[in-house]
């Protein structure tokens, strides 16, 4: 367990890293991929050529005895919620970081890149049941804390329940929102169901953060292997290519289950191994939204 001098450290490691990247990479990529709620009035002008003539405001129009319409522009402040799954299977990486500590930097760059554009960032921490709700607010002051949670939290539960964390949001978040899930997605019960009916409601955006052994053994003989959720245990003889080869297709096969999940939901994703550079991941999927 981090003590507190631990916890500031890492806090400001990741607000120099994180801060820095959503300052000068994600800069205007972020702005143009979320948009606002939409179009809030913002004054009246005379008709001119080509202009909508549903835009015409008749009653200033008859005041003045010409043509005038209304004229809309976006409303930019968003409200952006980080939902954050906190399950065992996170704690793990066999690279230079667990899935966790990268969780923790995705979030912390979307939240850097949020307050940039003045919106509102709020977390929803998740195992099988809501861990912490931290509602949304702006400010550097904010994130930070948000940070430290992220760094500091201990779930009650070692397990996934992804559709009961998508449909409480769709449930307690009453306006149209931004919602990035962020979570490993390693569980079985489907949420197909759930994710459909709050990206109808909301912008939801999935980020699949995996470690490499989640996808592929290596040749290193008897291994033994536990499921952190669950904690059922067992040997594998990884020098076969027989067991690597059926390792590797299941999860080929939970990948493809995976992907046509966001297809049908209609959820925009991407995914990133803990080996890989998330922010050239991350730059990809905010440019194919603009």
């Amino acid at each position: 367990m981090l003590n507190t001098n631990d916890i500031l450290s890492k806090v400001r490691k990741i607000e120099i890293k994180t801060r820095g990247l959503s300052t000068n990479i994600f800069a205007g990529q972020y702005h143009s991929a979320f948009k606002g709620r939409g179009m809030a009035f913002s004054e009246v002008r005379e008709y001119q050529f080509g202009d909508d003539v549903r835009d015409i405001d008749w009653n200033v129009t008859a005041r003045f005895h010409k043509p005038f319409v209304k004229v809309f522009e976006e409303e930019r402040e968003l409200t952006v919620m980080l939902m954050v799954d906190v399950s065992a299977s996170l704690a793990f990486g066999s690279d230079c970081q667990e899935k966790r500590e990268m969780v923790t930097e995705i979030a912390a760059t979307i939240a850097f890149s949020a307050i940039q554009n003045n919106d509102k960032i709020g977390v929803i921490f998740f195992s099988d049941h809501i861990e912490k709700f931290i509602p949304p607010k702006k400010g550097r002051k904010h994130i930070l804390y948000i940070i430290r949670t992220l760094l500091d939290f201990h779930a009650e539960s070692t397990r996934t329940d992804i559709a009961q964390a998508v449909e409480t949001l769709t449930r307690m978040q009453k306006r149209r929102c931004t919602a990035f899930l962020l979570s490993d997605f390693y569980q079985q019960k489907p949420f197909v169901k759930e994710l459909q009916i709050c990206n109808r409601k909301h912008d939801v955006v999935a980020i699949q953060v995996y470690d490499r052994r989640d996808s592929e053994l290596p040749d290193i003989g008897l291994m033994r292997v536990a499921d952190a959720e669950t904690g059922h245990e067992q040997y594998l003889d990884t020098s076969s290519r027989r067991v690597r080869t059926a390792y590797h297709e299941r999860w080929q096969s939970r990948q493809d289950d995976l992907r046509d999940t966001f297809a049908r939901s209609g959820v925009d994703s991407v995914s990133v191994s803990t080996a890989d550079d998330y922010v050239r991941q991350l730059l990809m999927l905010f440019k194919q939204r603009r």
